[in-house]
């Protein structure tokens, strides 16, 4: 399975609580929910797509939980996001859970399965394995490993005009370094950049 992350930007690169005001209030982060007057039909339309991909879900503990609480809710057959993240296999990344933590809700409770230790070695079995796309979304800190081991093979990036100055951002100092190659691009009538990239090597160094 190739590894894809999924995930909404701010200008300046914050992934930190799109979603909501309790998302994720860590380091007393104040601007949960910044991706919500930004409901650009575009964007679903996008999301919708590439979930289509998913052969597995790879989720750190936090984004483990939110999705937990909710998609287990989302019932009807018809909804092909609430059906893949209800049915697929979800790997749940965290050293302070147990087998009886990582359990889904509902009629898919055997559909999670935890991942402790050293995760790398794990990871890399999971994109061994047959399927499509083993995809993220969230899980800032699992990423944060995942980066520093080269083990991401391709990025959508959703990225929102909008600067908020502090939260957990995608790409930390000296994590991750890369040349990147823009799969695909577009721009929504919002001003939200769409974007496929894929790591391509070192980065190179000139003058000019």
């Amino acid at each position: 399975m190739k590894l894809t992350v999924q995930t909404f930007l701010t200008l300046d690169g914050v992934m930190q609580a799109p979603g909501g005001p309790d998302e994720d209030r860590s380091n007393d982060f104040p601007h949960g929910g910044w991706q919500a007057p930004f409901a650009d039909p575009a964007v679903g339309e996008f999301v919708l797509e590439l979930n289509s991909h998913a052969s597995a879900f790879l989720l750190g503990r936090r984004t483990f939980e939110i999705f937990r609480g909710y998609w287990p809710d989302q019932a009807d057959p018809e909804n092909p996001i609430a059906t893949a993240i209800n049915s697929l296999p979800k790997y749940v990344v965290s050293n302070s859970f147990n087998e009886a933590d990582a359990v889904w809700r509902g009629e898919f409770l055997d559909t999670a399965h935890l991942l402790i230790g050293d995760i790398v070695p794990s990871v890399r079995e999971l994109k061994n394995e047959p399927g499509d796309e083993l995809q993220i979304w969230g899980s800032g800190k699992l990423l944060q490993t995942l980066l520093q081991h080269n083990l991401v093979d391709q990025f959508r990036l959703m990225t929102f005009p909008v600067i908020l100055g502090s939260g957990q951002r995608l790409f930390n100092d000296g994590v991750f370094q890369t040349t990147m190659h823009p799969v695909d691009l577009n721009v929504t009538d919002l001003g939200i950049v769409v974007g496929t990239y894929e790591p391509t090597g070192p980065v190179l160094h000139g003058e000019m």
